[in-house]
Formats: structure tokens, sequence, C-alpha cells
């Protein structure tokens, strides 16, 4: 059977706890802020274990969410994406040349112009006074300039893309943001004097990215040489699996326990921000994936490319806004509606990959191939 005429939809068939994934993620931010309201002191105590403003307890979570990917990554495969530019050249495109200047006009619409009388108000910065509005607008662009690391592999697992060419994007976005996060931000803002926070951006890609990627490797290379595939795949996969959709889970109890303070407390003007993010992040995803389309790109590298551009390093964009403009300040709330939106709206443009896949030449044997559920499907379709 020819590749093309695999079953339109990724993956196999889903259990009840990933089949309602977005439900459970609604109901761990209920929890999150159930948590930090109720229990405020448990949270501040847990927000302010972090280094460089990169949080510990989250760096933990977030290292069981990769690690389960990780170890499922073909290096081989990831050797030939390098070999192989189009998806990354596409990513870097839409990333710098096209998203920061789209958020920057999606802000400026709904921000600056059309909901600005409901955004009525100003906070002191630095000693000058803002409006609110275009306090919000600056946190919107400190989003846009801060493309995924970490959490877009999670994304292309879930969407069944080719993660050896995921981590080739993770990384060469990584590196590039170190290079251009400073100079365009200064000139976004116009904020000569924008402290950029290099250690946040250094050790959260270092913890989030290098410490789960080095594990996966060597624990990977161990189990093959001395437990064998069959035994890797069938035993210790079907165990480990489970944990990086757990660890997403805690992920978010924890991120909406530090910040479900601002959200609670600013609920009007939280829903106003997220009219411009949910609109950015829906057209660079499509962006992204036509232009991927045109491209003829296969399906395991197209999904990855279109949802890389689509998400962002939050953690990075809070730390700068509060280093930048404090941390009760409207552009540091922006930043926050982005983690607030970015889970939900994420899961939504994965599924849409999973049920558009057809639209793309296939490339099977490039995807999460130790995934049991996505070998079943491939094997049943093909017999």
């Amino acid at each position: 059977m020819e590749i093309d005429r695999l079953p339109p939809q990724v993956g196999g068939n889903l259990n009840v706890f990933e089949k309602y994934l977005t439900l459970w993620v609604f109901l761990c931010i209920i929890i999150g802020i159930f948590l930090g309201r109720g229990f405020p002191s448990l949270a501040e105590t847990l927000d302010a274990m972090s280094v460089y403003n990169v949080s510990i307890p989250i760096a933990i979570c977030l290292f069981f969410m990769m690690y389960p990917i990780m170890v499922k990554i073909d290096f081989s495969q990831a050797a030939k994406a390098a070999r192989t530019p189009k998806p990354v050249v596409l990513t870097l495109v839409v990333n710098w040349l096209i998203k920061p200047f789209t958020m920057i006009a999606f802000a400026q619409f709904f921000l600056g112009w059309l909901f600005r009388p409901l955004l009525s108000g100003t906070e002191i910065i630095n000693g000058v006074e803002v409006s609110l509005a275009n306090s919000y607008i600056a946190g919107t662009i400190l989003l846009g300039i801060a493309p995924c690391t970490a959490m877009v592999l999670m994304w292309g697992y879930l969407s069944y893309s080719n993660q050896g060419h995921t981590l080739v994007m993770v990384a060469v976005n990584s590196l590039t943001m170190l290079l251009l996060y400073a100079p365009l931000g200064k000139w976004l803002l116009a904020a000569n004097d924008l402290v950029v926070p290099w250690e946040t951006i250094l050790f959260s890609v270092l913890i989030y990215v290098g410490l789960p990627l080095v594990a996966g490797f060597f624990s990977r290379t161990w189990i093959l040489r001395h437990k064998g595939r069959q035994w890797f795949e069938e035993k210790f996969l079907s165990v480990i699996s489970p944990v990086a959709v757990i660890a997403l889970l805690v992920t978010l109890v924890l991120l909406f326990a530090f910040k479900g303070e601002l959200i609670v407390n600013n609920p009007l003007h939280i829903l106003l921000i997220a009219v411009p993010l949910f609109v950015q992040t829906n057209f660079i995803f499509l962006i992204g994936y036509v232009a991927a389309l045109k491209l003829r790109l296969s399906y395991e590298d197209a999904a990855p490319a279109a949802l890389i551009g689509a998400s962002n390093h939050f953690e990075v964009a809070i730390a700068t806004a509060v280093m930048l403009f404090g941390l009760n300040s409207g552009a540091a709330l922006a930043t926050v509606v982005g983690v607030l939106i970015e889970v939900p709206v994420m899961l939504m443009l994965v599924e849409i990959c999973k049920r558009t896949a057809f639209w793309f030449p296939r490339e099977p044997k490039k995807a999460t191939l130790c995934d049991p559920r996505c070998l079943s499907s491939i094997q049943s379709s093909i017999q």
C-alpha cells in the first residue's frame, strides 16, 4: 500500500484520558487557581523556589514532561533532519520575519483601538505614566518575540510528528532567540533600557531541553543495547508514555497556582487581552501550515513547523515583562494571559493537524514510531 493512502487522521484509538485531554486541562487550570487563592502561602513558597527566574518546581515537571518524548526520538532521524533545511527555514521565517509584526498589528487593532474604551486607566512604570492599553500591548509583543522551545516537543508528540526534525527546529530557534531577542525587543518596544534576562533564556533552554535530551539519549542507548528494542517498545514505553501528559497537567496546576490571583482579579481585561493572542496564534499557525503545504513538506514535518510558530516561550516573556515593567504591571499580566490560552488553543491546533494530515504527503517512519498507537494505526492501514 502507498504511503499517501494512509487514513486521514493520524494515530490510533485514544483512551478516555487522552480523548478528553482538553477537559482535564481546564480542570487543572481551575484547580491551580483554587490552590493559589486557597493556599496563597504555599503557592508563594513554591513560586519563590527559582534560579534566574526559572521556577524549580516547574523545571522538575517539565523534565518529566520532556523525558518520555526525548527517549522516543531516533537520534539518527535528527541527524538526517539537519540535512533537510526546508522545515527549519520555514520556522525561522515565520518566527522572526512574520510573527512579531503580526502580533503588533493584532495587539494595536484590538487593544489599541477596538477595546481601548474598555481599558481605561493608567499605571506608573519606571516613573512614567503609561496607559493600561499600551502596557498590555507591550506584554503581547514580548510573547510574540519569544518562540516556543520545550513545549513544542509535546505538541509534536501529540500530533505524531517527526520528533527528530522538531528537535532540530527547537535547537535552531533557541540559538536564534539568543541572538535576536534583545535587538528585536528593543526595536519593537522602543525601549532603550530593555533588560533582557539572558540567564533566564540560557537556563530555561538548558533545563527544559538540554537535560531531558541528554537523559533521553543515554537511557535510550543503554536500554536498546542491554534490553533490546522489543522490551524498549513493549515494556518500557508503555510505562513511561503516560508520564508526559501527567507532567503537563501538573505543570498547569502549578502555573495557575502561581499566577491565578492576577487572572481572578482582572476578568474583563483577561478576556480582552486573550482575543488578539487567540487570533495571532491561529493566524500564525495558518501561515505556517499553508506554507508547508505549498512547499510540499510531509505531514510529519509540516505539523511541527506550523506548531512551533504558533506557540510561545511564555516563561521568558513573563520574566522579561517583570524585569522591565514590574511584577504587577499590565505587561506582566498580558504575558500571564499567554499561559492561560496557550495549552487549550495548541491542543485544538494539534487536533486540526491530525484531522488534515491527508492534505500532505506522508512519511510515517519519521513519526513518533515508538508510540504503539501510531504503529498499530500504520500497520492496520497497510493490512
